[in-house]
C-alpha cells in the first residue's frame, strides 16, 4: 500500500512539473518566466502554466484565464508565438488594451446603453466603450483570477463563480472552461455554464493572432475565409442597428478567401468599415441545424506558410482586424504591437442580444446548462 501511494504522489509531482516547467522545444519559442506572473490579487494567486502536445505548446495564466503565448511550427519547422500578449501579469494589467487572449463574459461583445429586461426587470451594467458595455464590464472575466481545477501535460482546467450581482448580472453562475492541446494540433476550448437565476451568457476567447509571430508586421496580407452568407450592420457605437445583410457585393465577403487589406481601401466610401475603423463585425454563420461543430474561418499566411482553421458550434463570428492599435502596448518579445498588425476571430452569439428577439437567445435558465465547443486548427501549407 505503501509502495503504491509513493508512487500516485511521484506521478502527481511529474505531472505539476510538466506542466509548469518548458519542455525543451517551447524553450525556443517561449521566452516567458513562471515568476513573473506570480501576484496575489483579491487573495487569489496567479500563475503561468505551459502545456504540449509534443508539436505545438500554449502558455496560460489563471489571471483573465488568458493565452499568454501560442507557439506552433512554419513550413520549416520554426517554431514562432502567434499570439499577442505580454511578460507579466503586471503588463497585462496596465496595458492599454484590456482582452488579449483572455476569457471574456459573462457576455462578450456589446449590450447597448448597458441595460437589458429580462422577465420583466431591467438590469443595469456597467458602461465601459462608449455608450455600451462591452465584454462583461471592468471586472469581467478577464480580470479575475480564475481557479485551476486540473492541469496535464496538454491540458488546463479553469473554474470561476460569478456571483449573483457581478457586474450587474443577475444570478450566481459557475463558470468552466477546459483547455486541451490534442494529438491534432488542435487547441479545443470547452465551456461550461449552470445559475441559479436567469442571466445572459455568452462565453468567448479574445487571442489576438499574427501567423507571420506576435509583434511581426501587419495582418492585412493573412488571407481570411469567413463560412458566412450574411453579417451584421452596426451603428457608429458598434451596435446592429437591424437584423443581418447578405456579404454579396460588399467589402464583407470572405466567402472565398482573400487577404484581409483587400477592400480597406474602401473604408472612405463604405459607412460599415467607417464605422468600425476597419473590420469589427459579426458573422452570421453558415449552420444547417442550431449548435452544429462547423467550419467557421480560414487564415493562412504565405511567407510561414501557417494556417489556422477555427470550427465553431457557435452561431456567430467576431472578426476584428486590429483597428484600435496604436502602438502603446509592447509585447512579449519588446515589439509594439501597432495598427492592424493582429487580428482576432472571437466564436459567440450576436452582440447585444438580450435587446434583439430575432437574435438566438443568450438566456440561461435554472436547470439548463451553458455548453459550447470551439476549436483552433494549426497546420502549415508548403
Amino acid at each position: 500500500m505503501k509502495q503504491i501511494k509513493f508512487i500516485v504522489i511521484i506521478g502527481l509531482v511529474l505531472a505539476m512539473f510538466n506542466c509548469t516547467t518548458q519542455s525543451p522545444r517551447t524553450k525556443k519559442c517561449f521566452k516567458l518566466k513562471a515568476e513573473n506572473f506570480h501576484k496575489t490579487i483579491d487573495g487569489k494567486n496567479t500563475n503561468l502554466y505551459f502545456m504540449t502536445n509534443g508539436e505545438i505548446s500554449i502558455a496560460i495564466t489563471n489571471y483573465g484565464g488568458r493565452i499568454v503565448g501560442l507557439c506552433t511550427p512554419d513550413k520549416t519547422g520554426k517554431m514562432d508565438d502567434i499570439v499577442l500578449g505580454f511578460n507579466s501579469i503586471n503588463e497585462y494589467k496596465y496595458a492599454k488594451g484590456n482582452f488579449h487572449g483572455a476569457l471574456i463574459g459573462r457576455v462578450g461583445n456589446r449590450i447597448a446603453r448597458g441595460k437589458f429586461k429580462l422577465d420583466g426587470l431591467e438590469y443595469n451594467l456597467p458602461i465601459n466603450n462608449k455608450l455600451n458595455h462591452l465584454h462583461g464590464g471592468p471586472g469581467g472575466f478577464h480580470n479575475v483570477v480564475w481557479d485551476v481545477k486540473a492541469i496535464s501535460d496538454s491540458s488546463i482546467i479553469l473554474t470561476h463563480l460569478s456571483k449573483d450581482g457581478e457586474m450587474g448580472y443577475p444570478g450566481n453562475l459557475d463558470v468552466e472552461v477546459q483547455y486541451i492541446l490534442n494529438s491534432e494540433n488542435e487547441l479545443v476550448i470547452s465551456y461550461h455554464a449552470s445559475t441559479d437565476k436567469s442571466t445572459p451568457v455568452n462565453l468567448t476567447n479574445h487571442a489576438f493572432f499574427n501567423l507571420a509571430g506576435e509583434g511581426n508586421g501587419t495582418i492585412n496580407h493573412h488571407v481570411l475565409t469567413i463560412n458566412a452568407d450574411a453579417y451584421t450592420p452596426i451603428d457608429s457605437t458598434l451596435i446592429p442597428i437591424s437584423g443581418n445583410e447578405l456579404v454579396e457585393g460588399t467589402p464583407f465577403d470572405f466567402r472565398v478567401g482573400k487577404a484581409i487589406g483587400t477592400d480597406l481601401a474602401q473604408q472612405t466610401i463604405n459607412m460599415q468599415l467607417k464605422y468600425g475603423n476597419g473590420y469589427d463585425h459579426n458573422f452570421a454563420l453558415n449552420k444547417q441545424s442550431v449548435g452544429e461543430m462547423t467550419l467557421a474561418a480560414t487564415v493562412t499566411e504565405s511567407q510561414s506558410g501557417r494556417k489556422m482553421e477555427i470550427f465553431t458550434r457557435e452561431p456567430a463570428l467576431q472578426f476584428y482586424g486590429g483597428n484600435f492599435m496604436d502602438g502603446a502596448d509592447i509585447g512579449k518579445s519588446g515589439k509594439k504591437y501597432n495598427y492592424r498588425e493582429a487580428f482576432a476571430l472571437e466564436t459567440q452569439h450576436f452582440p447585444n442580444s438580450p435587446n434583439n428577439i430575432n437574435f438566438p437567445s443568450i438566456i440561461l435558465r435554472p436547470g439548463e446548462v451553458y455548453q459550447t465547443i470551439s476549436i483552433y486548427k494549426f497546420s502549415v501549407v508548403k
